[in-house]
């Protein structure tokens, strides 16, 4: 299994950065290669199509409702729905309670641009997983505003595929009992850091810190750690120095077109 950053931006794009977007890809026992898009936040349809095929997904899945990890579906749909050798089958997306409604606002409700054409939206069940392939996906609730899930991702171990490896992924939380049973025991924990120690103290209940995230792999014993979701008014050194204060394991930050092998 492996995880492909596509865009890692925080809130919005940066200059050198879509915003949040990542493949996870795996073969299965027959060789073929299953790809499952999580997010795809602004700006970062464009990365995408430099990394894989946008119109052979196999499963799109949402954290959230926000733009930056969910705005440019809208112009996937455009993408997949007006190629010149015809539309796309719909794509299975699965996403929070709401997801059909908010896709249909961001497109306008014009038929020309109907997200409804390409994807078959479906909502997320806690503690229903979803199989795509070899793929396994476990929603599970966060703190965040608004409904969030991040996303427990089992697969078989790209060295040896007999082994099952887990990749955990946060999407947009603060520190909680739901990010605690996303990184226990897994195999790279992908989290948010958004904030800063001592900066955005006052603000709870929204994103984590590099600390945060690096005591939630700390606590969930989790053997690697990648911090995103870095807004462009933060200093990555930062995050990564507070991660590395409470987490003993291997930390990096999360780069674009960078391919993490599990």
């Amino acid at each position: 299994m492996r995880l492909v950053v596509v865009g890692c931006a925080g809130s919005f794009p940066r200059a050198d950065s879509a915003a949040s977007a990542y493949l996870v890809q795996a073969e299965d026992a027959a060789g073929r290669t299953w790809t499952v898009l999580m997010d795809l936040g602004n700006g970062a349809l464009g990365p995408l199509q430099a990394l894989t095929d946008p119109t052979a997904l196999d499963a799109v899945a949402i954290s959230h409702l926000h733009a930056d990890h969910m705005a440019d579906l809208v112009v996937l749909n455009v993408l997949r729905r007006y190629r010149p050798q015809g539309p796309c089958p719909p794509v299975d997306l699965w996403g929070p309670e709401g997801t059909c409604d908010r896709l249909a606002a961001y497109a306008g409700k014009d038929p020309a641009t109907d997200p409804t054409e390409q994807f078959v939206v479906h909502t997320w069940q806690e503690g229903v997983p979803v199989v795509v392939g070899p793929l396994t996906l476990e929603p599970v609730r966060v703190e965040h505003p608004i409904p969030a899930f991040g996303l427990r991702v089992s697969g078989p171990g790209d060295d040896d595929p007999s082994r099952t490896v887990t990749l955990a992924y946060t999407g947009d939380t603060d520190a909680c009992e739901g990010l605690d049973r996303l990184a226990a025991d897994a195999d790279l924990l992908l989290a948010e850091a958004a904030y800063v120690e001592g900066r955005d103290d006052h603000l709870r209940g929204v994103h984590l810190t590099g600390r945060r995230a690096g005591e939630a792999a700390t606590r969930g014993a989790a053997r690697r750690l990648v911090l995103t979701h870095l807004p462009v008014w933060n200093d990555p050194q930062v995050a990564l120095a507070e991660a590395r204060q409470v987490y003993a394991g291997p930390v990096e930050l999360a780069v674009p077109g960078a391919v993490h092998v599990l």
